[in-house]
């Protein structure tokens, strides 16, 4: 079981990314597809840091290995921080990325004071509690209609500056290098031989816990960070 990380996913293409981006180091990148059905966690956290580490540690204890896991979303000046850690579900719980960027552009209208930026928080935790955290964020703004056909969620209506075109109006290459989640992988990725000495040091400290499927309570969530 050494030198393994699952990530807190089941897209295929997230877990190729995380895999290409760690190709050079001694690890393997699980994805929960390859554990069969787990406990789901419950994501209720106010902020993205929280929602990561919960993420991260609920399949850390479930599995007994490290586990990597990112909570990303929008955030609007002019809506006071809204969607926030409600981007997914901002017009309901069953809501598609076209009801949800509905009803922001609706929020919206009239508003002259269009900044936004997206977040991402990694949060990389172990069994036992510890964890990592890097996070990044991407400015732009909020325009009036969708634009473009690529990428997903807020894409079609997020402006980059940078890009001089929406995030739906590039490939996904192009996106990913200023992206909140490309800068917060790359950063992890850049610092990943000190996350391995960190890793096998916090999982010494601990006896090999069995899998654990069953409800437990969350502990309050802590984290280290890289200095």
């Amino acid at each position: 079981m050494d030198n393994i990380i699952v990530v807190a996913t089941s897209n295929m293409n997230k877990l190729k990314e995380i895999q290409a981006l760690l190709k050079e180091y001694s690890v393997t990148v699980k994805s929960l597809a390859d554990f069969g059905p787990v406990p789901e966690a419950v994501e209720d956290g106010e902020t993205f840091d929280e929602n990561a580490y919960k993420k991260a540690l609920h399949y850390a204890k479930v599995l007994g290995l490290p586990c990597l896991a990112d909570d990303s979303g929008l955030v609007v000046e002019a809506l006071d921080g809204r969607p926030g850690v409600y981007s997914a579900r901002y017009a309901g719980q069953e809501a598609t990325d076209w009801d949800n960027c509905e009803k922001l552009l609706r929020e919206m209208a009239g508003q002259t004071n269009r900044a936004a930026h997206f977040v991402c928080v990694l949060s990389l935790a172990t069994p036992s509690g510890p964890a990592l955290t890097w996070e990044a964020r991407c400015d732009g703004e909020i325009i009036n209609e969708r634009r473009g056909e690529s990428g997903f969620g807020y894409d079609p209506i997020f402006y980059s500056p940078v890009l001089g075109k929406t995030f739906a109006e590039v490939s996904m290459a192009e996106k990913n290098r200023i992206s909140h989640r490309g800068l917060a992988l790359a950063e992890f990725a850049g610092e990943f031989s000190k996350v391995l000495v960190w890793l096998r040091q916090r999982m010494a400290e601990i006896k090999p816990p069995k899998p654990d499927h069953s409800e437990f309570e969350h502990n309050d969530w802590s984290q280290e960070r890289m200095c």
